[in-house]
């Protein structure tokens, strides 16, 4: 595997262990629908929440979560309405970003709850 699909195999893992420290519950990891994927889907309180993971090894090309693109949003909300609908579900949807900084001297997770409206 790829260096690169291996740091974002990590980032994921790390944002599932936040998330589950601050009370989310894990419901899916690695959603997919048509050309999108959610990389995971959580519950807290009455929210769905709705995560993209961006991993990175420096912030030297800017931010991971400024990676987060136009289409890429679209792609998100077309794969979350898919799984609301299929799961049968009426609650608020969230769309959050995790931000992960991950390198041999680092280790930083970032949690940026209400990313983007999908409106």
């Amino acid at each position: 595997m790829a260096y690169h699909n291996e740091l974002g195999k990590l980032g994921e893992e790390l944002a599932v262990q936040y998330l589950l420290k601050q009370d989310y519950a894990i419901l899916e990891r690695n959603f997919r629908y048509d050309k999108a994927e959610i990389d995971i889907i959580a519950a807290k309180g009455d929210e769905i929440v709705i995560v993209e993971v961006k991993t990175r090894n420096s912030a030297a090309f800017g931010n991971p979560q400024e990676f987060v693109t136009a289409s890429k949003i679209k792609l998100l909300v077309k794969a979350a309405n898919e799984y609301m609908v299929s799961q049968h579900l009426d609650k608020e949807v969230r769309f959050d970003i995790i931000a992960v900084l991950k390198n041999k001297t680092t280790e930083k997770v970032e949690h940026y709850p209400n990313a983007f409206y999908h409106f």
